[in-house]
C-alpha cells in the first residue's frame, strides 16, 4: 500500500525510528524505561501525557488522571466500586495495560498479584490492576528520580514495604 511517497511498511519503520529517537532524547523516558516491561513508546507517552510531575500531589491523582481508578456508587453504609472511570487518555491507558502484561512476566510481585486477582475475578480486571500498579510505580520513579530497583518496589518513599 502506498501512502504519499512512502509505502506503509517504511512509514511504520520511520515512525518507530522517530519514536525511538525521541525517547532517547527525553530523560524522563529514559528513567521510566528502567522498569521491566516499559519500552520507549509507553515511557514517552507517560512523559508527554503527564507533563510536569510536580502538579500531582500523590499517586492517587495520577491514577485518577489516567482513568485507572474505579467509579464508586455509594448510598448509606453501602459502598460499591464499579468499572474504571476511563476519564484519561485512552491510548496511554491501553499502553499501560500492555506494559503491565509484560511487566507481570518479569516482576514476581506483579505476577503474583495478577494471578491472585485473575483467579478471583477474571483476566481483564487483573490486567487493569497491574496497569494501575505500574502507573503508581512509574509515578514514584519519576517523582524521586530513581531508576527501578528490585529492592524497593512498592509503597511511597516514606513508607516502603521492603526495607532498603
Amino acid at each position: 500500500m502506498v501512502f504519499g511517497c512512502y509505502t506503509l511498511p517504511s512509514l511504520t519503520s520511520m515512525q518507530s525510528l522517530r519514536t525511538q529517537q525521541e525517547a532517547e532524547n527525553n530523560p524522563v523516558s529514559q528513567l521510566l524505561q528502567t522498569h521491566p516491561g516499559v519500552g520507549p513508546i509507553t515511557s514517552l507517552a507517560m512523559a508527554v501525557t503527564l507533563g510536569q510531575i510536580d502538579r500531582f500531589a500523590c499517586s492517587r491523582k495520577v491514577v485518577s488522571y489516567l482513568g485507572l481508578n474505579p467509579t464508586e456508587h455509594s448510598s448509606g453504609g453501602r459502598q460499591h466500586l464499579d468499572a474504571i472511570s476511563k476519564q484519561g487518555n485512552p491510548m496511554v491507558r491501553s499502553l499501560l495495560v500492555e506494559a503491565g502484561q509484560n511487566a507481570a512476566r518479569c516482576v514476581p510481585e506483579l505476577k503474583r498479584a495478577y494471578q491472585r486477582l485473575k483467579h478471583r475475578k477474571h483476566s481483564g480486571v487483573a490486567k487493569v490492576m497491574v496497569a494501575r500498579k505500574l502507573a503508581v510505580r512509574l509515578y514514584w520513579m519519576w517523582k524521586t528520580q530513581q531508576p527501578h530497583s528490585a529492592a524497593r518496589t512498592q509503597g511511597s518513599p516514606s513508607h516502603s514495604v521492603v526495607a532498603t
